[in-house]
């Protein structure tokens, strides 16, 4: 049995590693791709909260990473390329963007992962022209994205035969306990993808109940926080109210999802009932993340307030006079 699990465990966290690398390769790569497009399309089409939201969406839907994207908002709004304003609806457009991953996640793609992986290993070594190379690493790194939840899938089914596993990953459908163990595992991988296409994976293989997976799915989303605050330390008030929204909204948004998850839950299954579990996880995640910005997104001007009249802009200091010496 020791052997049996230590197989399990070595195969799971081989599986998780390759993840994590995929994500944070992907991302760099399709930034690379992007460049300073990404810049100018966040300043050009953000002028009004729809725009801004839709804006959000499309380019987390396109970099696959929601923490990448309002870093980078972050880092625009400190360098003053980005009114603060104009932040907020892509911070909410962002967590509309992040659900497409776990739509794709449900869709049982890793054993057809060498379709993108191959062709994109060719270019990597093949293309004599940076941009193919970098065409070439998300490629790949977007097939080793699901061979990775392949390979956690394959670790997790025999844990069917542990009786104490099972009794355990009930106990998740606690919505504290769940909504912890899923804010403690992402602030652990330093990412809500991972957890969530973990949790799709459990899921999928029997492991998981749709209470379970929602709950952890609502602590994840409180995980992934932590990196954009860090992204704020040491820039202006400006950058840190960003930040500070977004911590905001997931709290607000997580402790009214916990207080209604037996209906929000029932209401998944009115909606979805006839998927499978991986699947409905992964619906959840959609409508939750949707209805929070639905919520939200009239109240942007009164946020934009109150984090103003909080952290103030600091005054730029006045030119001095010709002849007249500065202070």
């Amino acid at each position: 049995m020791n052997s049996s699990v230590l197989s399990i465990s070595l195969l799971a966290t081989s599986g998780l590693v390759l993840f994590l690398y995929a994500v944070s390769r992907l991302a760099l790569a399709l930034r690379h791709v992007a460049g300073d497009r990404v810049k100018g399309i966040l300043d050009r089409f953000t002028r009004t909260i729809p725009a801004a939201i839709l804006t959000g969406t499309v380019v987390t839907t396109l970099l696959d990473s929601s923490s990448v994207v309002i870093i980078l908002t972050i880092a625009l709004v400190s360098a003053g390329a980005l009114p603060f304003r104009n932040s907020l609806g892509v911070v909410l457009g962002a967590n509309i963007g992040t659900t497409i991953s776990s739509q794709l996640f449900a869709f049982d793609l890793g054993q057809y992962a060498v379709v993108a992986m191959l062709p994109g290993l060719l270019l990597l070594t093949l293309s004599k022209k940076r941009q193919g190379r970098t065409i070439g690493r998300a490629l790949f790194c977007f097939g080793l994205l699901f061979f990775s939840l392949f390979l956690i899938g394959e670790a997790a089914a025999p844990l069917k035969q542990y009786k104490g596993v099972q009794a355990w990953l009930l106990k998740l459908e606690s919505p504290v306990r769940g909504a912890g163990a899923g804010a403690l595992l992402t602030l652990i991988v330093q990412s809500s993808s991972a957890t969530l296409g973990m949790v799709i994976k459990l899921a999928g293989k029997g492991l998981l109940t749709l209470p379970a997976g929602i709950a952890v799915m609502l602590g994840a989303e409180l995980g992934t926080c932590s990196d954009t605050l860090l992204a704020t330390v040491g820039r202006g008030p400006a950058a840190r109210k960003t930040g500070l929204f977004h911590l905001g909204f997931n709290l607000v948004t997580i402790s009214l999802g916990l207080l209604v998850i037996g209906p929000f839950t029932a209401l998944v299954l009115r909606l979805a009932g006839q998927a499978d579990v991986a699947r409905q996880i992964a619906h959840a995640h959609v409508l939750f993340n949707v209805a929070g910005v639905l919520l939200f997104a009239p109240l942007l001007p009164l946020c934009q307030r109150l984090l103003d009249a909080w952290l103030p802009d600091q005054p730029r200091p006045a030119p001095a006079l010709v002849g007249e010496p500065a202070a």
